[in-house]
């Protein structure tokens, strides 16, 4: 096509760019009546200028011939962080983009027609219209992505000042406080909260996928997760499934302005897991393991108070013979049966339990009809157990 007449083209149409962006404006106004359009300094929405120059870019796409836009204007960009801040999905925006390149094209294929342009050549010119709003939407898209990565990263950030704010020691009630802090992220302050400690499965383990009331810290060596009602019918359920393949515990349900007390039990079954005593694979809920919460960390205690009442032990006849006893000892308080009781207990023959009962009733004597006795002996008898020494010693 002789460039004559393209030029004819080019001229007609840039003439027609001001008041076609003009009837653009006026239809998306028309067609989206609630939308809020942002002035520049000299008062001149900035949709109208955007939609000005990307017409003159396109006329120049199209005399030109290029396989790409060589430009499209920063404000598209910035027309998809707008939808992230009003709130709205990128659908409207796609919708205004065909909008505008409709009436567009229909005002270039009446240039066309005057400036006598061939059907096959006005079809190539179709292509790049078309290929032009795939680059707008494409800016949008970048835009939009933009935006939503920062608040993403903001909601982040105030999420885990949340959670350290909740997971403060408190001398006076923090509700107030934390009620305009939970606000900042869009969550409603339960009245009580349980707090899990997390072990990572690898170091590049994604965050578990917890629902979005779930609070979730995961910049530390351990995770920590902070659970609203956990009580709810289901909640704990659906927190076991979402963090399935972490090792980890979850602390008791307290009052949310006492989460400390809630993630100091968890980080104490935590180590107790790191350390063997508990075991890993999954979340464990602090209410369930009571006994080892309470035991294993008072060693030095428990200790002592073997060495004086299990003293006798020593004098029972060498290790396994002490070991037998002793095992025999922790049945017979649990249980408080007879020997056919305390036989099927241990899998060991009634007689063999009536014998071993008369030697502990000769090594102890009274002190098994003393109830504070009884009460020590199976404390340092199962905090034995729980720590894996009361197995038989090897032969």
């Amino acid at each position: 096509m002789p460039q004559e007449r393209i030029q004819q083209f080019a001229d007609r149409a840039l003439e027609q760019v001001p008041e076609l962006a003009q009837d653009i404006l006026a239809a998306i106004r028309r067609e989206y009546p609630g939308l809020v359009f942002t002035v520049d300094e000299s008062g001149e929405p900035k949709a109208l200028v955007a939609i000005r120059h990307a017409l003159e870019l396109f006329v120049e796409q199209m005399t030109r011939g290029s396989d790409r836009p060589s430009e499209i204007p920063e404000v598209f960009r910035d027309f998809g962080r707008g939808e992230v801040a009003h709130g709205r999905s990128l659908d409207s925006l796609q919708g205004i983009y065909r909008l505008g390149v409709r009436l567009s094209w229909r005002r270039m294929a009446e240039i066309g027609q005057q400036a006598e342009i061939p059907s096959s050549a006005m079809y190539e010119l179709a292509e790049s219209a078309f290929e032009y709003l795939d680059v707008m939407v494409a800016q949008s898209v970048r835009g939009y992505a933009e935006a939503i990565a920062r608040q993403a990263g903001e909601r982040l950030r105030l999420q885990r000042l949340l959670v350290d704010l909740l997971l403060a020691e408190h001398r006076s009630d923090p509700s107030a406080f934390l009620a305009d802090r939970a606000a900042d992220v869009g969550w409603q302050l339960p009245e009580k909260v349980a707090v899990a400690v997390l072990l990572r499965p690898a170091a590049e383990a994604v965050a578990p996928a917890v629902r979005e009331e779930v609070l979730v810290d995961m910049e530390g060596e351990r995770p920590r997760l902070v659970v609203p009602e956990p009580d709810a019918p289901g909640r704990a359920e659906l927190l076991d499934r979402a963090v399935a393949g972490w090792s980890g515990a979850i602390g008791p349900s307290v009052p949310v302005a006492e989460a400390v007390t809630s993630l100091r039990w968890a980080e104490a079954a935590v180590g107790m897991i790191e350390q063997g005593l508990l075991p890993r694979g999954r979340l464990l809920h602090c209410g369930e393991h009571v006994e080892a919460l309470v035991l294993l960390p008072a060693s030095e205690l428990i200790d002592d108070l073997a060495r004086r009442r299990l003293a006798q032990l020593d004098e029972s006849g060498g290790p396994a013979h002490a070991h037998r006893l002793a095992e025999t000892l922790l049945a017979w308080l649990e249980t408080r049966g007879g020997a056919p009781e305390v036989a099927a207990r241990l899998g060991v023959h009634p007689q063999t339990v009536r014998y071993r009962l008369r030697q502990l009733r000769e090594l102890w004597g009274d002190d098994l009809d003393d109830p504070d006795r009884r009460f020590e002996l199976e404390l340092v008898l199962r905090t034995r157990r729980l720590r894996g020494d009361l197995v038989p010693p090897p032969d």
